[in-house]
C-alpha cells in the first residue's frame, strides 16, 4: 500500500542545533522562531490527512523536494547560464526534517528501510512524500 501526500511551499531543511549551557549542563535546541517547526507540523498534518498510520513493518520513503526558482535566476530568455542547477540545502537535511515530522504519525523512523530524497527547482515550491 502506498500513501502519497504533498505540502505546498519551499521545503525547509533540518538546521544544525544551537547549544547553550544552563547550570553547567549543555543543552541542544532549535530556536522556536525557526521555520522548521511550522514545516514539520505541515508535513505531519498532510500525512495524517492522507491516512498514514503507525508503521509496524519496514517502509520506503521517497521525498521529492521542489524549490521555487528565484527571479534572480531568470532573464528574458529563461534561466540564466550562471544560475545554479540545484537548490542550496543538502538532501540529507531535507530528508531528516521530513522523517522527524513523520515520527509523530508513523512512529520511530528506525522502521524506514529505504529513503530517497530528490531536490529540484520548479515554478512553485512543494514537498511530495510517498510512503510504501
Amino acid at each position: 500500500m502506498a500513501i502519497t501526500f504533498s505540502v505546498p511551499g519551499d521545503p525547509v531543511p533540518q538546521p544544525r542545533p544551537r547549544v547553550s549551557t544552563a547550570g553547567g549542563f549543555a543543552r541542544a535546541y532549535v530556536p522556536a522562531s525557526h521555520a522548521i517547526h511550522g514545516y514539520r507540523q505541515a508535513v505531519a498534518l498532510a500525512a495524517k490527512a492522507a491516512g498514514l498510520k503507525e508503521a509496524t513493518a519496514p517502509v520506503s520513503v521517497i521525498v521529492d523536494a521542489v524549490f521555487a526558482r528565484p527571479k534572480s535566476h531568470l532573464n528574458k530568455s529563461g534561466v540564466k547560464k550562471s544560475a545554479p542547477r540545484l537548490p542550496r540545502p543538502d538532501v540529507d537535511n531535507i530528508g531528516k526534517a521530513v522523517l522527524d515530522a513523520l515520527q509523530e504519525v508513523m512512529g520511530d523512523d528506525a522502521n524506514v528501510s529505504r529513503l530517497v530524497v530528490e531536490k529540484t527547482y520548479g515554478t512553485e515550491g512543494r514537498t511530495t512524500v510517498r510512503v510504501t
